[in-house]
């Protein structure tokens, strides 16, 4: 799952770039809000977390002028700013959480994944289709209830493809979601992943469209 961090802290942007990247997010990490209101122009994220006292736009700037544009990304505020006005002020700015620093980073994760379930109007934290099973918290896949092992970016690839059932997802959105800013793409990695998965869950689950991209099978 790909999500932008907007942080202007060295030592804390580095550390939770690191961390939800562990927790299994495609973390793009960003120090300014100019930058971050540029980038939320033409790239698609998952969800965004967002500090507020950023240099060259602060994070209510950042906020203001995407729910302007009509982008309903979700965004995680998150910052030292810890008064009640500072809160409300955030969310009635367009924010969809409000955490102070310092943090729980498995709370923060948990945050993010509540908010792209909502997001995506799935009210269970389990996806489910056509007895394929994926626990993004436990980082746990099941075919017909028997475990599935798959490696991170298998594991990422199939959640996007299961939140998005029975839609086209363009080879595009799947390397983003598997790679960041600062790593190379490999030009077949797609291919071999859709490869294993198909391998792993039945051949017959993901479907190509040749030149528009992959479709995960929805039931009748």
């Amino acid at each position: 799952m790909r999500i932008l961090l907007v942080e202007d802290d060295e030592l804390l942007g580095d550390g939770l770039q690191a961390g939800l990247r562990h927790c299994g997010f495609q973390a793009d990490w960003l120090r300014d809000g100019e930058s971050a209101r540029i980038a939320l122009q033409s790239e698609d994220y998952a969800a965004v977390v967002l500090d507020l006292g950023l240099p060259r736009l602060d994070g209510l700037g950042v906020l203001r002028a995407l729910r302007g544009a009509g982008n309903a990304t979700p965004v995680l505020v998150l910052t030292a700013r810890d008064t009640t006005p500072d809160k409300v002020l955030g969310l009635d700015s367009g924010a969809d959480d409000y955490l102070v620093k310092p943090i729980d980073l498995d709370e923060l994760a948990a945050r993010l994944r509540a908010l792209v379930r909502r997001a995506g109007g799935q009210a269970a934290p389990i996806l489910s289709v056509g007895g394929i099973e994926l626990d993004p918290a436990g980082r746990r896949a099941y075919r017909d209830g028997t475990a599935v092992e798959l490696p991170a970016k298998e594991f990422a690839i199939l959640e996007l493809l299961l939140r998005n059932a029975g839609k086209v997802i363009s080879r595009g959105q799947l390397e983003a979601a598997l790679y960041g800013w600062d790593e190379g793409v490999e030009s077949n990695a797609v291919e071999v992943y859709i490869h294993h998965l198909r391998r792993k869950l039945g051949a017959e689950r993901i479907r190509t469209l040749r030149g528009i991209g992959y479709l995960f099978e929805k039931p009748a």
